[in-house]
């Protein structure tokens, strides 16, 4: 977890991020789920059994900078994270998680959301 906080210690906001990458096919990922407004792919540093991410192929840099014009795509987000979670098995429930900025542990400077499952979670998570 240390090595996740040095990363977002050192990220930068701005500017093309893996994701658009991802997102415009120029990097492989294993795809989850995809629609006119997000995909989703495991998190090449899974954190537990299950850990998937949704992102918006709408570039947003972070939380704390949505718009109001955003309400509908964040909450389509979390349908997919639902809907994948049930693609994934994860009956007896699943965390989703939001970084936003440094002290936020964000490493990737476009909205994304984790989703994790597939052991108990522990409490309080930070």
């Amino acid at each position: 977890m240390a090595d996740e906080v040095a990363k977002s210690q050192a990220a930068l906001p701005g500017g093309d991020t893996v994701f658009g990458k991802i997102i415009r096919k120029e990097i492989p990922a294993k795809i989850l789920y995809e629609d006119d407004q997000c995909i989703a792919f495991p998190d090449i540093a899974a954190q537990a059994p299950t850990h998937f991410l949704v992102v918006p192929k709408k570039p947003i840099p972070q939380l704390s900078l949505a718009e109001d014009g955003d309400a509908a795509l964040l909450g389509h987000l979390m349908l997919v994270a639902k809907k994948c979670a049930a693609q994934m098995g994860l009956d007896s429930g699943f965390r989703v998680v939001v970084n936003d900025g440094p002290d936020g542990a964000q490493s990737v400077y476009h909205i994304h959301l984790h989703v994790m499952g597939g052991r108990q979670m522990s409490w309080p998570p930070g």
